[in-house]
């Protein structure tokens, strides 16, 4: 061993590597810079959740995380008729132009909040009048004198206005904070309202889906509304969910079958009661066949009421749904 002390180099100390933020916190700072550097202004439309996820090529959950996180920080705000919209809330820093503005010229909503509002009026006008198949990007721009690339400046494709449409018309449902007294007053009550809703639009149940369902705010304050009327039944919340979903289906269900028939009078030209004479001789040779002894009691007139049907499928299903209230077992079903 020489007597010349050896230094050995010391190990050169490397900090970790930080972990790369998740994609969501990224699309979300973009658009939060766009927003400071006054681009989008307080009222000015933000990118949709699937705009969001065409453009930075990200999953429809990537994209919620992405408009959920900036509503959490109050940069944006969901407005009914306008989607979502940039804020304005206290604390954070106005841009030059919103700051200068005299108070007054900040009420109400801007002119693109407006025209939006214009643009869903009139599609929901022409879907009531002619159903979805006169609803087209083309005729409703013609519809309001404008030009049909105006319309993509507020909505990116026809998917999307369908969306807002239901949100604009869901808000039309107003339900009581409290309700009446009792589960089934409750569920009795949201359901006929929605009734109502889809007599009103028959359109509507064509955009509800259930294994695909758009993010309509207004439908989903429905939705809680009726999970909150099924408190104090010591239910699981999948029991309550599935009930809330099964009473939605009941409408939709029987709502279809009237938007349908409405829609095929419009494209014949036959009324329901010109149809059922044409098939009179048809029927006749069925019921006289002696294969349908209980279905030739009824009379070949008797045309079906959509209404008693929803009034009868409601009635019987909320009394199944009392036994298992009344048991607290959930069934096998909803337990698997």
């Amino acid at each position: 061993m020489s007597g010349i002390l050896e230094f050995q180099p010391a190990e050169e100390h490397v900090p970790p590597t930080p972990k790369p933020e998740p994609p969501y916190r990224v699309i979300a700072a973009e658009i939060r810079a766009r927003i400071d550097s006054g681009e989008l202004r307080p009222g000015d439309r933000v990118p949709s959740i699937r705009a969001i996820a065409q453009r930075w090529g990200v999953a429809i959950a990537t994209a919620t995380k992405v408009t959920a996180h900036l509503r959490a920080e109050g940069i944006v705000e969901a407005q009914v008729g306008s989607g979502t919209v940039v804020s304005t809330p206290a604390g954070r820093r106005s841009t030059p132009a919103t700051a200068s503005a005299p108070p007054s010229a900040q009420k109400g909503p801007t002119p693109d909040q407006e025209l939006q509002l214009r643009i869903l009026r009139a599609a929901v006008e022409l879907a009531d009048t002619g159903g979805l198949q006169a609803l087209t990007m083309r005729r409703l721009a013609a519809h309001l004198d404008l030009g049909p690339m105006s319309l993509y400046r507020f909505v990116a494709s026809k998917e999307e206005l369908l969306t807002e449409m239901a949100n604009l018309v869901s808000g039309d449902l107003s339900l009581p904070d409290e309700g009446p007294p009792g589960w089934r007053a409750k569920l009795e009550l949201v359901a006929r309202q929605q009734w109502r809703l889809c007599r009103r639009h028959l359109w509507l149940p064509h955009v509800v889906s259930f294994t695909r369902p758009a993010l309509v705010p207004n439908m989903m304050t429905h939705t809680e509304w009726t999970l909150r009327a099924l408190d104090g039944l010591d239910l699981p919340m999948d029991v309550r969910l599935q009930e809330t979903l099964t009473l939605h289906a009941l409408v939709i269900t029987i709502a279809l079958s009237k938007a349908d028939e409405v829609q095929a009078e419009r494209n014949t030209g036959m009324t329901l009661n010109r149809w059922s004479d044409s098939q009179r001789s048809r029927r006749r040779e069925l019921l006289e066949s002696g294969r349908f002894p209980l279905l030739a009691t009824f009379s070949d007139d008797t045309a079906p009421d959509l209404d008693l049907l929803f009034e009868y499928g409601l009635a019987r299903h909320l009394d199944g749904f009392a036994v298992l209230v009344a048991g607290h077992d959930p069934g096998p079903c909803t337990r698997a």
